[in-house]
């Protein structure tokens, strides 16, 4: 039994020096930078300077340099190791000890009698009656005959909140959701080409049901319009030695086509300019 007790002994010392030793705060986290200092400023340094040098130059961001492989100094001075960061909250309701040991109960403060209204229309109404028109007149009948309205009168005048129903949920109501199978099936292009067939058939029908009134006849003013005056074709001029000598180019294919071509050109003879009328058009 002792040699049991003394190996247990010492297989707990040597677990208490394998287990490392434990840190403080201080020691886990390095202490806050502070702005530098004239005793700080080593030879070398990129914030070394040449002249009169003060602690307030170290202490503005514009001429603080920032130190090979070191971050910027931001060169504000920060509070001792006992200032608490954030903001303290004095608590007014005796916080979780007071809440477990009593509860406060709010006291309704006593209420006033409500002041009633000033009845004016029966005060002017009784104020004409006696014969009193000006403005002091009135005010002296007023402190005399101090009219009020009652309870049971200014319910009435007063309106009363509408009724609501139980059930009834305030609110905007929420926007219904976006039809995702519809939008990849096409539905509402289906949909469209559907009721674009729909209004044409119900055209054709209807031009079908038209009803005819009868035969419309031409009056002279129709005809006028779509009469063509003849245009005389005066035969071109040819030199005498050159009147059998037939054309050297051709670029109808047929001699269909180019009869249409003539034919064309006579119909707008009438309406062209320059002397063979192939110019441009006589009106736009």
């Amino acid at each position: 039994m002792p040699e049991a007790a003394a190996a247990c002994r010492e297989i707990t010392q040597w677990k208490k020096k394998k287990q490392p030793a434990r840190r403080t705060v201080s020691q886990i986290c390095p202490p806050p930078r502070r702005p530098l200092t004239v005793a700080d400023i080593r030879p070398g340094m990129e914030n070394e300077r040449l002249g009169v040098v003060r602690d307030s130059m170290y202490q503005n961001p514009l001429i603080v340099k920032a130190e090979l492989g070191k971050p910027r100094e931001r060169s504000c001075s920060l509070p001792g190791i006992n200032f608490n960061y954030g903001l303290y909250i004095r608590g007014t309701d005796g916080g979780v000890p007071a809440a477990l040991g009593h509860w406060n109960v709010f006291k309704q403060q006593p209420t006033c009698p409500q002041e009633l209204t000033r009845n004016y229309v029966a005060m002017n109404r009784g104020a004409l009656k006696a014969g009193l028109t000006t403005a002091r007149e009135n005010f002296l009948y007023r402190r005399l005959n101090d009219i009020r309205i009652s309870n049971q009168e200014d319910r009435h005048t007063k309106k009363e909140p509408p009724s609501l129903p139980p059930n009834m949920t305030f609110g905007i109501p929420s926007r219904p959701s976006t039809p995702f199978f519809d939008l990849l099936q096409h539905r509402y292009q289906q949909l469209w080409v559907q009721e674009q067939k729909a209004a044409q058939k119900a055209i054709k029908m209807e031009k079908k049901h038209k009803v005819i009134l009868g035969k419309l006849y031409e009056t002279r003013s129709c005809q006028l319009r779509k009469y063509k005056p003849p245009v005389k074709l005066d035969a071109l001029w040819h030199m005498p030695h050159f009147q059998k000598v037939g054309r050297h180019l051709d670029t109808f294919p047929t001699e269909a086509d180019r009869q249409r071509a003539l034919k064309a050109h006579r119909e707008e003879y009438a309406v062209r300019q320059g002397a063979l009328r192939m110019g441009n058009y006589t009106h736009p």
